[in-house]
């Protein structure tokens, strides 16, 4: 039977999950002012190039896209993202059709990443990370895709996201190249002798390379940025605390990506899509030796997050009383820390509760401990303009 036949797309169910994403970020999105971050890459607009000290230019020209038809509001510099986080829960319900889940699979892994506060804190503001968490989570789809159909036009998907990624955040080179080393690891490398892989890295290639050109005529200002960070931020980030974080980031939704982590690695019915374990290890090692921050590896967790949701599906079966329950545990705990990630209450409530959880809530003290390693009011990227 044609792959294609074997199993539905879930399309109408999975669009339940991103209207309801969706619909968290527009409750907050106008809520305060700009953060700095974003008035930095909003101002990128007015000075087009090739490259920046900070970032690739795929921000400057969304921002020059918004800037051009939307304005300058708040509302419309964050349409883009939240339009990204809705798309983020898409793929992360079609890589679990892609793994074999059903209804109760998607719910899992959908929910899961929706009321993750990893994501519902990064998933609104105008920064490059929803942008890459977004790429990362389309390569995975793709990826998938090809594994299972072995459609030589999903290489090619591939290499036009890994270049537009690349010129979105750096950190794409490092994820296409721990997927890359996963799958020469993995029972999969046969996928690598495909020439048209020759075809993929060409094509990447050629996307980047005027940013390639404008680091060398600009004597690698990347590398400069890259030293200067790792000083004056990355130094503070301890690896105990990078490995503890990725354990706490996602609340009581770990133990959705826990099981997924597993099932990839060890479930014989999952032994095609091993290499995604695999280079989340290796991904996983790379950031905590190089001192990296929590968020730099949370484009790989929706992969992990539905592959746990077929995991629990396959445990559950036809329980519909522990089903239930199941998607209460992952969605109710996450949903009561909302204000401390997302900005749905107005400034006074939400400097109380994070009062309240200061004093009462030891383990999220990290949410307000910034690069100074001392707490404040607010997390740093709660935007108080």
């Amino acid at each position: 039977m044609p792959y294609k036949n074997q199993r539905s797309s879930y399309t109408n169910f999975i669009l339940i999950f991103v209207c309801i994403k969706v619909a968290l970020n527009l409750l907050a999105i106008s809520n305060y002012g700009f953060h700095r971050d974003e008035l930095l890459h909003l101002a990128l607009a007015d000075h087009l190039d090739w490259g920046y000290k900070e970032v690739p230019p795929f921000i400057a020209i969304v921002a020059w896209l918004i800037k051009a038809f939307l304005g300058g509001s708040v509302f419309a510099a964050r349409l883009f993202p939240t339009i990204c986080s809705g798309l983020i829960i898409w793929l992360t319900g079609k890589i679990t059709v892609e793994l074999g889940g059903r209804k109760f699979a998607i719910a899992l892994a959908c929910l899961g990443v929706i009321f993750s506060p990893a994501f519902m804190a990064t998933g609104y503001l105008f920064q490059p990370v929803v942008f890459d968490q977004l790429w990362w989570v389309l390569t995975v789809w793709l990826l998938l895709r090809y594994v299972n159909t072995q459609a030589i036009k999903y290489l090619y998907f591939i290499g036009l996201v890994l270049g537009v990624g690349i010129l979105t955040k750096y950190t794409m080179l490092f994820f296409a190249g721990a997927l890359l080393l996963g799958l020469a690891i993995s029972k999969q490398r046969r996928l690598l002798l495909n020439r048209h892989v020759w075809g993929v890295v060409g094509m990447a290639f050629l996307i980047v390379l005027p940013n390639f050109i404008w680091q060398i005529i600009h004597h690698w200002p990347v590398l400069t940025h890259m030293a200067e960070l790792r000083t004056q931020q990355l130094e503070y980030v301890s690896s105990v605390e990078f490995i503890a974080q990725q354990f706490m980031v996602h609340g009581v939704a770990v133990i959705v990506w826990l099981v997924g982590f597993l099932f990839l690695l060890f479930s014989f019915k999952m032994r095609k899509y091993q290499s995604l374990a695999v280079g989340y290890v290796l991904m996983f090692v790379f950031l905590l030796l190089m001192n990296g921050k929590n968020y730099y590896l949370f484009g790989a967790y929706p992969m992990l997050f539905a592959a746990g949701g077929y995991g629990f599906e396959r445990w559950i079966k036809s329980n519909i009383a522990l089903r239930v329950v199941m998607l209460a545990l992952v969605t109710i705990p996450n949903l009561i820390i909302l204000p401390l990630v997302l900005p749905v209450l107005p400034l006074k409530p939400t400097l109380a509760v994070f009062k309240y959880a200061n004093s009462n809530v030891h383990f999220l003290s990290f949410l307000t401990r910034w690069q100074d390693q001392k707490q404040h009011p607010l997390r740093k990227i709660m935007p108080i303009c």
